[in-house]
C-alpha cells in the first residue's frame, strides 16, 4: 500500500481505513468523505445559540418525559461531561438519577463555568 490515508479529523488517530467511498476511524467511529475540509466537524448549538463542545456542562430548560417510563427529567437538572454525536438526539450524556441518555440540544442551555 503506497498511499497513506489522512488522520481522523475528530480524534487525530492515524489508524484510519477506507470502506467504499468513506474513510473510517476505528478508535472513535467517525466516518468522513475524503477531501472533506477538517473544519467541517459537527457544530452543535444550545437553545440560545451557544456553541457546545465535548465535556461541557449543560442545564435542562424544560421538563422532559422519558419514553417507555414514567420518569421525568426536571427543569434545571445539571448534566456534566456531554458528548456530541451526529443525529436527531445530538448529545449523549449521563443524567443524574436517570442514567445514559440522548438529548436534543434545543432543550439544554450551556452553563458558564
Amino acid at each position: 500500500m503506497t498511499d497513506s490515508l489522512p488522520p481522523c479529523p475528530a480524534c487525530s488517530s492515524a489508524l484510519t481505513y477506507q470502506v467504499d467511498a468513506l474513510l473510517n476511524c476505528p478508535e472513535c467511529g467517525h466516518e468522513w468523505a475524503p477531501g472533506t475540509p477538517a473544519d467541517a466537524v459537527l457544530q452543535v448549538r444550545d437553545s440560545v445559540g451557544n456553541a457546545l463542545a465535548d465535556g461541557d456542562t449543560v442545564t435542562v430548560i424544560k421538563d422532559l418525559k422519558l419514553k417507555g417510563s414514567s420518569s421525568v427529567i426536571k427543569v434545571g437538572t445539571k448534566v456534566r461531561g456531554i458528548r456530541l454525536v451526529a443525529g436527531d438526539h445530538d448529545i449523549d450524556c449521563k443524567v443524574p438519577g436517570v442514567g445514559q441518555i440522548g438529548l436534543k440540544s434545543q432543550f439544554v442551555k450551556k452553563v458558564a463555568e
